[in-house]
């Protein structure tokens, strides 16, 4: 597993209440809330794939830190 999904599962745990993260490999993991998968994170070597609702966002690993996609995610999950 990247340090990068790790760094940003770490992240997610401590502050996206209500949603479980699943493993799915060492380079994927999915956000589940209430049994229904809402979104996969996905690591492609240079970037972070997120696919929410059928659509991908692509982020660059080098302006992206763990951190600034967490609160992206918690941001737009809260909002929910």
């Amino acid at each position: 597993m990247s340090d990068y999904i790790k760094q940003l599962k770490k992240i997610l745990v401590l502050k996206l209440k209500g949603y479980r993260i699943v493993d799915k490999s060492s380079s994927v993991f999915l956000l589940v809330k209430e049994n229904k998968i809402v979104a996969s994170v996905k690591d492609q070597g240079d970037f972070v794939i997120v696919s929410i609702s059928g659509k991908d966002y692509k982020y660059d690993k080098w302006y992206t830190k763990p951190e600034h996609l967490a609160n992206v995610l918690v941001n737009y999950f809260s909002s929910k």
